[in-house]
């Protein structure tokens, strides 16, 4: 947060300067910058005051985000979901809803073309249509199809967003989903077994006409759910080495056995071990579902 205040505040010097120049008598030549702002009339501590009502609103939207996203920590039944969100800004243009519909619980992930506030901001608010469309839909396909459509009316600017929509059956261990343009989550079965969860359609807000599919699989709490985005399996380490895939999936089968909270922990501290420092590049998520205890 400190650097991107920091880069906000020297951005106001441009503009204040651009106001100055535009009051200054044309007759009188080039303004002096040399002049000190308080000589023209400016005010350091209306600037302060400024940014201290930035940094309120900044932390009130995230607010916002966060309500919309639901709990970090859910258990239903005998499941239990655990997710986390590293953003590589302030805000983050990966998100996460988990909320009750009914007898079922509805799980989105996904990843909002770009970074930082604009991703954000957009990221709010198909969470918001995650949300709506559940109440009078239900199934996600259907609820896919109509975000699509929604977003691809705003016409032009819309970003390309991608996102796994599911629901939880906890009572008759069951999960139905749609997965939109995302990276195919996975399943890792207590055989040993691992399904991709690939049915779907295109990522969103590219074509209106675009029909979504949906699957329905048996889950048991023996099983274990892994989602992610982008930013996890393309974090890089000093050899510019990507985490990829294989370590995802090496990773799950050593946390089969715990329960979703620590499986998710245990992943974020190996591709935190495998990036070894390097700064990451990109937005990171995880969200795993799987037995509220060790199994």
């Amino acid at each position: 947060m400190g650097c991107t205040a920091t880069h906000r505040i020297r951005e106001i010097a441009p503009s204040d300067a651009a106001v100055w120049l535009e009051s200054a008598d044309p007759l009188s030549g080039a303004l002096d910058f040399e002049q000190s702002p308080e000589s023209l009339g400016h005010n350091p501590a209306l600037d302060l005051a400024e940014v201290n009502a930035l940094y309120r609103e900044v932390f009130e939207a995230q607010q916002v985000q966060l309500r919309l996203s639901g709990p970090r920590r859910l258990q239903r039944g005998r499941f239990e979901i655990a997710t986390e969100i590293f953003p590589v800004q302030h805000f983050s243009g990966d998100f996460v809803c988990i909320f009750d519909q009914g007898d079922s619980t509805m799980v989105a992930l996904g990843d909002i073309a770009g970074k930082g506030l604009t991703a954000a901001m957009w990221s709010t608010h198909v969470m918001s249509l995650v949300r709506t469309y559940s109440a009078s839909l239900g199934a996600p396909d259907a609820i896919v199809s109509a975000i699509n459509q929604d977003l691809c009316r705003l016409g032009s600017g819309v970003p390309i967003t991608t996102m796994i929509l599911m629901r939880l059956d906890w009572q008759w261990n069951e999960l139905t989903y749609c997965n939109a343009g995302h990276f195919p989550p996975f399943i890792k079965r207590l055989n040993g077994k691992v399904e991709r969860i690939a049915t779907g359609g295109p990522a969103l807000a590219a074509i209106p006409s675009a029909t979504f599919d949906q699957s329905r699989v048996p889950f048991s709490p023996a099983d274990m759910f892994v989602a992610y985005s982008d930013g996890l399996i393309e974090c890089r380490n000093y050899n510019d080495q990507e985490f990829g895939i294989d370590r995802l999936l090496a990773q799950a089968r050593q946390s089969q056995n715990q329960s979703a909270g620590r499986a998710l922990f245990s992943i974020i501290a190996s591709v935190q071990d495998f990036a070894q420092g390097i700064p990451r590049a990109d937005d990171l998520t995880l969200l795993i579902v799987a037995g509220s205890s060790p199994r």
